[in-house]
């Protein structure tokens, strides 16, 4: 099932989330395939573009426990994705990954935004009580991005990461529904 109305759009002062459409999907796989534009720290698979149609035929990207949106500026620009899924079966949690297509869209504020929406929206309609994300060590963005938005070092996880052909260190950053979201003091 394609997406449907029923999926969120959320909007923010610089971003607005949308859901994958089928228009979308020329673009969505070229940025899903240009390893280039990945950078040191998100993971280096590809899906085959078969796979990929085969998957938005089924979901749309949107189920009950994961989803996919697409981050796009204030000119309607597509310049990343957000998504959420269950991290271990066993938790109550999701987990938020993130990726901009292009260094010229970073430092804007984008990701942060991004990731406060999808917090606001996951906290609001579902019972998860916990949201994670996992860094890598180095990953200093994305560090700020997690400091920003409220979450809480929580501890190294050793050897977690497989990515680039070893494994590596990752970080775990959590936070639950209870804990303060800076950007609602803000407001």
């Amino acid at each position: 099932m394609a997406a449907s109305g029923s999926d969120p759009v959320l909007t923010g002062e610089r971003v607005e989330l949308t859901p994958v459409r089928e228009a979308d999907l020329p673009a969505f796989y070229e940025a899903h395939t240009a390893i280039r534009t990945r950078g040191a720290y998100f993971p280096l698979g590809v899906l085959s573009e078969s796979a990929m149609k085969s998957q938005f035929a089924q979901t749309g990207f949107w189920e009950r426990d994961e989803g996919t949106l697409l981050i796009r500026n204030r000119d309607g620009q597509m310049v990343g994705h957000i998504e959420f899924f269950p991290p271990v079966g066993y938790w109550d949690a999701f987990e938020l990954s993130y990726q901009l297509y292009d260094d010229a869209h970073a430092g804007r504020g984008y990701t942060t935004e991004a990731v406060q929406l999808l917090v606001d929206y996951l906290f609001d309609t579902k019972k998860k009580h916990r949201i994670q994300l996992v860094i890598v060590p180095g990953n200093l963005a994305s560090k700020r991005v997690a400091e920003k938005c409220g979450f809480i070092y929580e501890g190294l996880v050793r050897g977690a990461f497989f990515n680039a052909g070893r494994n590596h260190d990752v970080e775990l950053y959590g936070l639950v529904r209870t804990d303060p979201r800076p950007w609602h003091a803000a407001a």
